[in-house]
């Protein structure tokens, strides 16, 4: 099966609060490579994996207080 990549813009600024979000999305998402670049202007969330569902992610920064949107 070939790896997917999305990225998504986020609000996530604190080392604390992405250490604790990667946490929650690695329960979900278990197989999947995730980051957060604190750096980047657009504090980009990039996930990789087999199969996951972009929705489901940005519905889970969402439920946990945090804006999210795709880049393409």
């Amino acid at each position: 099966m070939i790896n997917m990549v999305e990225v998504f813009k986020t609000n996530v600024y604190g080392a604390r609060q992405s250490k604790i979000l990667l946490a929650k999305l690695h329960e979900h998402f278990p197989a999947c490579k995730i980051n957060i670049d604190l750096e980047d202007c657009d504090k980009v969330l990039r996930f990789e994996g087999e199969a996951f569902c972009a929705n489901r992610i940005m519905e889970l920064l969402k439920l946990n207080g945090y804006k999210c949107e795709k880049l393409t």
